[in-house]
Protein backbone atom coordinates (compact mmCIF):
# COMPACT_ATOMS: atom_id res chain seq x y z
CA UNK A 1 0.00 0.00 0.00
CA UNK A 2 2.81 2.40 0.88
CA UNK A 3 4.53 1.73 -2.45
CA UNK A 4 1.24 2.20 -4.32
CA UNK A 5 0.67 5.58 -2.64
CA UNK A 6 4.25 6.60 -3.36
CA UNK A 7 3.75 5.68 -7.03
CA UNK A 8 0.46 7.56 -7.12
CA UNK A 9 2.11 10.69 -5.75
CA UNK A 10 4.85 10.39 -8.35
CA UNK A 11 2.21 9.94 -11.07
CA UNK A 12 0.28 13.04 -10.01
CA UNK A 13 0.77 14.84 -6.72
CA UNK A 14 -2.33 16.95 -7.45
CA UNK A 15 -4.60 13.93 -7.90
CA UNK A 16 -3.12 12.29 -4.80
CA UNK A 17 -3.82 15.41 -2.74
CA UNK A 18 -7.31 15.48 -4.24
CA UNK A 19 -7.86 11.89 -3.09
CA UNK A 20 -6.84 12.90 0.45
CA UNK A 21 -9.12 15.96 0.37
CA UNK A 22 -12.08 13.91 -0.87
CA UNK A 23 -11.43 11.31 1.84
CA UNK A 24 -11.52 14.09 4.43
CA UNK A 25 -14.81 15.31 2.92
CA UNK A 26 -16.27 11.81 3.20
CA UNK A 27 -15.33 11.72 6.89
CA UNK A 28 -16.91 15.15 7.52
CA UNK A 29 -20.04 14.13 5.60
CA UNK A 30 -20.22 10.95 7.66
CA UNK A 31 -20.25 13.08 10.79
CA UNK A 32 -22.96 15.18 9.17
CA UNK A 33 -25.04 12.05 8.66
CA UNK A 34 -24.78 11.39 12.39
CA UNK A 35 -25.53 14.87 13.76
CA UNK A 36 -27.80 16.38 11.06
CA UNK A 37 -31.22 14.76 10.73
CA UNK A 38 -32.38 16.88 7.78
CA UNK A 39 -33.42 15.14 4.56
CA UNK A 40 -33.57 16.12 0.90
CA UNK A 41 -35.97 14.19 -1.33
CA UNK A 42 -36.28 11.55 1.36
CA UNK A 43 -32.53 11.00 1.70
CA UNK A 44 -30.19 12.28 4.46
CA UNK A 45 -28.83 15.69 3.54
CA UNK A 46 -25.17 14.67 3.82
CA UNK A 47 -25.47 11.34 2.01
CA UNK A 48 -24.68 12.79 -1.41
CA UNK A 49 -21.50 14.60 -0.25
CA UNK A 50 -20.42 11.37 1.45
CA UNK A 51 -20.95 9.31 -1.72
CA UNK A 52 -19.27 11.85 -3.98
CA UNK A 53 -16.33 12.29 -1.62
CA UNK A 54 -15.76 8.53 -1.45
CA UNK A 55 -16.16 8.03 -5.19
CA UNK A 56 -13.87 10.92 -6.15
CA UNK A 57 -11.21 9.76 -3.69
CA UNK A 58 -11.09 6.28 -5.24
CA UNK A 59 -11.16 7.75 -8.76
CA UNK A 60 -8.34 10.22 -8.10
CA UNK A 61 -5.93 7.77 -6.47
CA UNK A 62 -6.50 5.19 -9.22
CA UNK A 63 -5.76 7.69 -11.99
CA UNK A 64 -2.73 9.02 -10.13
CA UNK A 65 -1.35 5.48 -9.81
CA UNK A 66 -1.85 4.80 -13.53
CA UNK A 67 -0.19 8.09 -14.46
CA UNK A 68 2.96 6.95 -12.67
CA UNK A 69 3.55 4.74 -15.72
CA UNK A 70 3.34 7.72 -18.11
CA UNK A 71 6.18 10.09 -18.96
CA UNK A 72 5.28 13.63 -17.81
CA UNK A 73 4.01 15.79 -20.68
CA UNK A 74 2.25 19.11 -21.03
CA UNK A 75 -0.91 17.34 -22.19
CA UNK A 76 -0.93 15.25 -19.03
CA UNK A 77 -0.58 18.34 -16.85
CA UNK A 78 -3.40 20.17 -18.67
CA UNK A 79 -5.72 17.16 -18.40
CA UNK A 80 -5.04 16.76 -14.68
CA UNK A 81 -5.66 20.49 -14.25
CA UNK A 82 -9.07 20.20 -15.91
CA UNK A 83 -9.96 17.28 -13.63
CA UNK A 84 -8.83 19.11 -10.51
CA UNK A 85 -10.76 22.32 -11.28
CA UNK A 86 -13.91 20.51 -12.41
CA UNK A 87 -13.93 18.07 -9.48
CA UNK A 88 -13.25 20.55 -6.67
CA UNK A 89 -15.81 23.06 -7.88
CA UNK A 90 -18.54 20.51 -8.58
CA UNK A 91 -18.12 18.87 -5.17
CA UNK A 92 -17.96 22.30 -3.49
CA UNK A 93 -21.34 23.17 -5.01
CA UNK A 94 -22.79 19.83 -3.87
CA UNK A 95 -21.58 20.52 -0.33
CA UNK A 96 -22.95 24.08 -0.45
CA UNK A 97 -26.39 22.81 -1.42
CA UNK A 98 -26.27 20.16 1.30
CA UNK A 99 -25.42 22.82 3.87
CA UNK A 100 -28.44 24.80 2.66
CA UNK A 101 -30.64 21.72 2.88
CA UNK A 102 -31.33 21.90 -0.85
CA UNK A 103 -31.10 19.34 -3.66
CA UNK A 104 -28.07 19.89 -5.86
CA UNK A 105 -28.83 17.84 -8.98
CA UNK A 106 -31.67 18.88 -11.33
CA UNK A 107 -32.78 21.62 -8.89
CA UNK A 108 -33.94 24.80 -10.66
CA UNK A 109 -36.55 26.13 -8.24
CA UNK A 110 -34.87 29.50 -7.60
CA UNK A 111 -32.45 31.61 -9.61
CA UNK A 112 -29.63 30.60 -7.24
CA UNK A 113 -30.49 26.89 -7.46
CA UNK A 114 -30.62 27.14 -11.25
CA UNK A 115 -27.26 28.93 -11.37
CA UNK A 116 -25.67 26.29 -9.13
CA UNK A 117 -27.09 23.44 -11.21
CA UNK A 118 -25.83 24.98 -14.46
CA UNK A 119 -22.42 25.57 -12.90
CA UNK A 120 -22.31 21.95 -11.77
CA UNK A 121 -23.06 20.85 -15.32
CA UNK A 122 -20.20 22.97 -16.65
CA UNK A 123 -17.80 21.59 -14.05
CA UNK A 124 -18.89 18.02 -14.82
CA UNK A 125 -18.20 18.65 -18.51
CA UNK A 126 -14.75 20.05 -17.66
CA UNK A 127 -14.06 17.04 -15.47
CA UNK A 128 -15.23 14.68 -18.23
CA UNK A 129 -13.02 16.27 -20.88
CA UNK A 130 -10.02 16.04 -18.57
CA UNK A 131 -10.75 12.38 -17.86
CA UNK A 132 -11.07 11.59 -21.57
CA UNK A 133 -7.70 13.24 -22.29
CA UNK A 134 -6.03 11.35 -19.43
CA UNK A 135 -7.52 8.13 -20.78
CA UNK A 136 -5.97 8.79 -24.20
CA UNK A 137 -2.62 9.65 -22.61
CA UNK A 138 -2.60 6.43 -20.57
CA UNK A 139 -3.86 4.36 -23.51
CA UNK A 140 -1.10 5.59 -25.84
CA UNK A 141 1.87 6.16 -23.55
CA UNK A 142 1.68 4.11 -20.36
CA UNK A 143 4.32 1.39 -20.04
CA UNK A 144 3.51 -1.54 -17.77
CA UNK A 145 3.04 -5.32 -18.00
CA UNK A 146 0.46 -6.44 -20.57
CA UNK A 147 -2.14 -7.61 -18.05
CA UNK A 148 -2.18 -4.28 -16.22
CA UNK A 149 -2.35 -2.35 -19.48
CA UNK A 150 -5.27 -4.43 -20.76
CA UNK A 151 -7.05 -3.82 -17.44
CA UNK A 152 -6.32 -0.08 -17.64
CA UNK A 153 -7.55 0.27 -21.22
CA UNK A 154 -10.73 -1.73 -20.65
CA UNK A 155 -11.34 0.00 -17.32
CA UNK A 156 -10.91 3.47 -18.80
CA UNK A 157 -13.47 2.69 -21.50
CA UNK A 158 -15.88 1.51 -18.82
CA UNK A 159 -15.19 4.66 -16.79
CA UNK A 160 -15.99 6.92 -19.74
CA UNK A 161 -19.12 4.91 -20.55
CA UNK A 162 -20.28 5.25 -16.96
CA UNK A 163 -19.64 8.97 -16.95
CA UNK A 164 -21.57 9.30 -20.20
CA UNK A 165 -24.62 7.81 -18.49
CA UNK A 166 -25.08 11.12 -16.67
CA UNK A 167 -26.40 12.53 -19.95
CA UNK A 168 -29.46 10.29 -19.59
CA UNK A 169 -30.30 11.86 -16.22
CA UNK A 170 -30.20 15.55 -17.14
CA UNK A 171 -32.96 15.25 -19.76
CA UNK A 172 -36.29 16.38 -18.21
CA UNK A 173 -38.95 13.67 -18.07
CA UNK A 174 -42.13 13.97 -20.14
CA UNK A 175 -44.14 14.53 -16.98
CA UNK A 176 -41.82 17.34 -15.87
CA UNK A 177 -42.08 19.02 -19.27
CA UNK A 178 -45.86 18.70 -19.25
CA UNK A 179 -46.18 20.23 -15.79
CA UNK A 180 -43.58 22.89 -16.62
CA UNK A 181 -45.93 24.24 -19.29
CA UNK A 182 -48.49 24.88 -16.56
CA UNK A 183 -46.15 26.23 -13.88
CA UNK A 184 -42.40 26.31 -13.28
CA UNK A 185 -41.12 23.01 -11.95
CA UNK A 186 -38.50 22.87 -9.16
CA UNK A 187 -36.77 19.81 -10.68
CA UNK A 188 -35.88 19.25 -14.34
CA UNK A 189 -34.10 15.94 -14.89
CA UNK A 190 -34.11 12.78 -12.81
CA UNK A 191 -32.20 9.63 -12.01
CA UNK A 192 -35.35 7.56 -11.40
CA UNK A 193 -37.37 6.17 -14.32
CA UNK A 194 -41.09 5.61 -14.07
CA UNK A 195 -41.35 7.07 -10.55
CA UNK A 196 -40.46 10.45 -9.00
CA UNK A 197 -37.03 10.92 -7.44
CA UNK A 198 -36.93 10.63 -3.68
CA UNK A 199 -39.05 7.52 -3.18
CA UNK A 200 -38.15 4.30 -1.39
CA UNK A 201 -34.57 3.24 -2.04
CA UNK A 202 -31.80 0.86 -1.07
CA UNK A 203 -29.69 1.68 2.01
CA UNK A 204 -26.63 3.92 1.43
CA UNK A 205 -26.97 4.04 -2.39
CA UNK A 206 -30.58 5.24 -2.33
CA UNK A 207 -31.25 3.41 -5.61
CA UNK A 208 -34.99 3.24 -6.21
CA UNK A 209 -36.82 0.07 -5.18
CA UNK A 210 -40.04 1.11 -6.90
CA UNK A 211 -38.79 2.10 -10.36
CA UNK A 212 -35.75 2.17 -12.60
CA UNK A 213 -32.65 4.06 -11.46
CA UNK A 214 -29.98 5.29 -13.87
CA UNK A 215 -27.49 5.69 -11.01
CA UNK A 216 -26.95 1.91 -11.02
CA UNK A 217 -25.34 1.90 -14.46
CA UNK A 218 -23.52 5.13 -13.68
CA UNK A 219 -21.98 3.55 -10.56
CA UNK A 220 -21.11 0.29 -12.33
CA UNK A 221 -19.41 2.15 -15.17
CA UNK A 222 -17.39 4.74 -13.25
CA UNK A 223 -15.93 2.08 -10.96
CA UNK A 224 -15.16 -0.37 -13.75
CA UNK A 225 -11.58 0.91 -13.78
CA UNK A 226 -11.01 -0.14 -10.17
CA UNK A 227 -12.63 -3.53 -10.81
CA UNK A 228 -10.34 -4.25 -13.78
CA UNK A 229 -7.18 -3.09 -11.99
CA UNK A 230 -8.05 -5.24 -8.97
CA UNK A 231 -8.53 -8.28 -11.21
CA UNK A 232 -5.17 -7.63 -12.87
CA UNK A 233 -3.54 -7.60 -9.43
CA UNK A 234 -5.28 -10.83 -8.42
CA UNK A 235 -4.49 -12.63 -11.69
CA UNK A 236 -1.12 -11.35 -12.99
CA UNK A 237 -0.04 -12.61 -16.38
CA UNK A 238 -3.63 -13.33 -17.50
CA UNK A 239 -4.51 -10.65 -20.08
CA UNK A 240 -7.11 -12.86 -21.78
CA UNK A 241 -8.89 -13.31 -18.47
CA UNK A 242 -9.06 -9.53 -18.08
CA UNK A 243 -10.50 -9.26 -21.60
CA UNK A 244 -13.20 -11.78 -20.72
CA UNK A 245 -13.93 -10.00 -17.44
CA UNK A 246 -14.06 -6.66 -19.25
CA UNK A 247 -16.57 -8.01 -21.74
CA UNK A 248 -18.69 -9.44 -18.93
CA UNK A 249 -18.51 -6.16 -17.02
CA UNK A 250 -19.54 -4.19 -20.10
CA UNK A 251 -22.44 -6.59 -20.53
CA UNK A 252 -23.45 -5.98 -16.90
CA UNK A 253 -23.29 -2.22 -17.46
CA UNK A 254 -25.55 -2.53 -20.52
CA UNK A 255 -27.91 -4.87 -18.68
CA UNK A 256 -28.52 -2.68 -15.61
CA UNK A 257 -28.87 0.42 -17.80
CA UNK A 258 -31.43 -1.33 -20.02
CA UNK A 259 -33.27 -2.51 -16.92
CA UNK A 260 -33.39 1.01 -15.50
CA UNK A 261 -34.58 2.56 -18.75
CA UNK A 262 -37.51 0.13 -18.69
CA UNK A 263 -38.52 1.54 -15.29
CA UNK A 264 -37.60 -1.64 -13.47
CA UNK A 265 -36.00 -1.66 -9.99
CA UNK A 266 -32.65 -3.41 -9.70
CA UNK A 267 -34.09 -5.64 -6.99
CA UNK A 268 -37.10 -6.74 -9.06
CA UNK A 269 -35.88 -8.09 -12.41
CA UNK A 270 -38.53 -9.53 -14.71
CA UNK A 271 -38.22 -12.65 -16.85
CA UNK A 272 -36.68 -10.76 -19.77
CA UNK A 273 -34.00 -9.23 -17.57
CA UNK A 274 -33.22 -12.59 -15.98
CA UNK A 275 -33.00 -14.21 -19.42
CA UNK A 276 -30.53 -11.56 -20.58
CA UNK A 277 -28.54 -12.06 -17.37
CA UNK A 278 -28.47 -15.80 -18.07
CA UNK A 279 -27.08 -15.20 -21.56
CA UNK A 280 -24.42 -12.95 -20.06
CA UNK A 281 -23.45 -15.62 -17.51
CA UNK A 282 -23.23 -18.31 -20.19
CA UNK A 283 -21.10 -16.09 -22.42
CA UNK A 284 -18.80 -15.31 -19.51
CA UNK A 285 -18.40 -18.99 -18.62
CA UNK A 286 -17.51 -19.77 -22.24
CA UNK A 287 -14.95 -16.97 -22.18
CA UNK A 288 -13.43 -18.26 -18.94
CA UNK A 289 -13.24 -21.76 -20.42
CA UNK A 290 -11.46 -20.34 -23.48
CA UNK A 291 -8.98 -18.51 -21.26
CA UNK A 292 -8.31 -21.65 -19.23
CA UNK A 293 -7.79 -23.71 -22.39
CA UNK A 294 -5.29 -21.20 -23.74
CA UNK A 295 -3.39 -21.15 -20.44
CA UNK A 296 -3.07 -24.94 -20.46
CA UNK A 297 -2.05 -24.98 -24.12
CA UNK A 298 0.63 -22.38 -23.43
CA UNK A 299 1.90 -24.42 -20.46
CA UNK A 300 2.21 -27.56 -22.64
CA UNK A 301 4.08 -25.76 -25.42
CA UNK A 302 6.57 -24.44 -22.87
Amino acid sequence: MRNALRNAYRGSSWLTVMAAAMTALAVVALLGLIVDDRTVLGQPTWLKPFKFGTSFAVYAITLAWLLSFVTPTRTKKIAVGLIIVGSYLEVALIVAQAARGRASHFHVETALDNMIWNAMGSMAALFGVGTAIVAVVIWRNAVRDRTTMVAAKVGLLLLLAGMGQAALMVVPTKEQLRLDEIEDQPMLGAHAVGVPDGGAGLPITGWSTTGGDLRVGHFVGVHGLQAMILLAMLFPGRPRLIQVAGGAYAGLLALVTWQALRGQPLTQPDGLTLAAAGVLVVGTVIGLFWDRTMVRRHAVTR
